[in-house]
């Protein structure tokens, strides 16, 4: 596929140019349209139709006021999706699989829906870094093999593994999108200030992990830039250049606010301390490459780092 100009100059290095008329004639259809969704909504802009699937009634007038058109239906009723299928000609798959099970029946009944008519032209999807598993603090790449250590990232790597299908089956460029930490200042939850008003441990520096973020903007640019650069059946880890471990990460956090430094434990320790989900955050420790993310996507970070995200208040 021939390289498009972006619709949006800030995404990339390259000299920016405008959309192409045949793109100000698509429709983007957002599978998953929470802070993320949202977020890529934004970046899309008016250029293109978006349209978004929703699960809730009481969305439907946000939705409409940010120039979206929702669409109801339930990923856990196929029923509800038939009207999807040859919609859109580009798909953003954002939606999380369920809370239990080793399978994603969600990207199931998703796919065969969209299949049924002419397939869109790209399709992304949005998977996670915990698909790597423990790599012991070494850098993963996307050539690297999936060890998925959590029943959580199994359900992942199903959904990527039916992406893949429906892509060489179809013809459909559908590309996956490995995603760390999300943080951003304007997203609930998504900073570590509450986790360090509470004094919640962290590992002491022997027993300490590496761990990766992306800031949501980001994120959502790299979503776009996925949907018109993405290459068929390809795997990017979307990261930025930090390389800290958790505990220095926090530390980090917490001189930018002015609050005390967490207290630090070790790995037995945080055993008899801490809920299981963030114990399991803790047991993985890898450095994210995000080289093809760079050469591939042509991404350029607005924040590169975590310091200059924590910061920006924009």
């Amino acid at each position: 596929m021939p390289a498009l100009r972006s619709p949006h100059p800030q995404l990339y290095a390259t000299r920016p140019g405008a959309l192409p008329a045949r793109f100000r004639r698509e429709r983007v259809l957002l599978v998953g349209c929470g802070d993320v969704g949202l977020r890529v909504a934004q970046v899309l802009g008016q250029r293109v139709r978006v349209l978004a699937l929703t699960s809730s009634h009481s969305r439907v007038d946000e939705l409409r006021l940010r120039g979206i058109t929702p669409l109801v239906g339930n990923l856990d009723q196929p029923a509800s999706l038939r009207r999807l299928s040859g919609l859109a000609t580009y798909v953003m798959h954002l939606a999380p699989p369920p809370a239990s099970g080793r399978q994603d029946p969600r990207t199931h009944a998703l796919l065969s829906v969209l299949r049924r008519r002419t397939p869109a032209q790209a399709l992304v999807y949005g998977s996670t870094s915990g698909v790597y598993g423990d790599c012991q603090g070494e850098v993963a790449s996307e050539t690297r093999a999936v060890h998925a250590e959590t029943t959580r990232a199994q359900r992942r790597i199903d959904a990527e593994n039916r992406v893949r299908h429906v892509g060489r089956a179809s013809g459909v460029r559908s590309s996956i999108l490995r995603i760390p930490g999300i943080y951003a200042p304007n997203r609930a939850g998504g900073t570590p200030r509450e986790r360090l008003l509470k004094g919640t441990p962290v590992l002491c520096a022997e027993d300490d992990v590496f761990t990766n973020h992306i800031h949501a903007d980001d994120l959502a640019r790299a979503c776009v830039a996925a949907l018109w650069r993405g290459r068929p059946g390809r795997v990017v880890n979307v990261n930025d250049d930090t390389r800290l471990k958790m505990g220095d990460y926090f530390d980090l956090a917490a001189d930018l606010y002015g609050l005390p430094r967490p207290p630090r434990v070790s790995r037995a320790g945080a055993q008899s301390q801490l809920p299981l989900l963030l114990l399991s955050f803790m047991g993985e420790s890898r450095r994210m490459d995000n080289s093809r993310m760079k050469t591939e996507l042509r991404l350029r970070l607005r924040y590169p780092t975590v310091q200059t995200g924590l910061l920006d208040q924009g």
